[in-house]
């Protein structure tokens, strides 16, 4: 009896139908998800765009207010030195100075009477001149009525001076 031995090769494995048409339907569910995702994300960003850092709104001009020309005579030995001085305060807002403008006889005659007490020589270098306006600024803060708030002055600014 002959026996013959063949030798039996494993057919080639092929995927089945089913489980191929299953593959390429999660790779076409995966594909329209992230499509879904990418679409969305670019309208949302088109819609409302990227969050931009919001600056702050720039804080309003100041309000500059001047003051009449003052004339006031110094102290000095002989007698004959005299002050002529014009002043513009800045300050916040209009409030400020419609505040300032129903008080201005009150405050005129404190920085009159706070002239009057200076020397010439005080007032001749540039350290003067600063000490004066930062001393006038603290004058014009200074409440009118009992009680009420003080004024904001930011600056004094001289637009006149002149010592003789």
């Amino acid at each position: 009896m002959a026996t013959t031995t063949a030798t039996q090769q494993p057919a080639a494995t092929t995927p089945k139908p089913g489980k191929l048409t299953r593959l390429v339907l999660i790779v076409l569910i995966a594909l329209g998800a992230a499509a879904a995702a990418a679409g969305g994300t670019y309208f949302f960003l088109a819609k409302h765009g990227p969050s931009k850092p919001v600056a702050p709104p720039p804080p309003p001009p100041p309000v500059f207010f001047a003051l009449d020309p003052m004339t006031v005579n110094l102290l000095s030995d002989d007698g004959q030195h005299y002050l002529r001085v014009g002043l513009t305060l800045k300050i916040a807002d209009e409030k400020m100075q419609a505040r300032l403008t129903e008080h201005m006889p009150e405050l005129r005659s404190r920085i009159l009477l706070d002239l009057s007490n200076k020397h010439p020589e005080e007032l001749s270098t540039l350290e003067g001149k600063h000490a004066l306006a930062n001393e006038l600024r603290t004058l014009i803060e200074q409440p009118t009525d009992a009680g009420a708030p003080p004024a904001k002055v930011q600056e004094v600014l001289f637009t006149e001076f002149v010592v003789q």
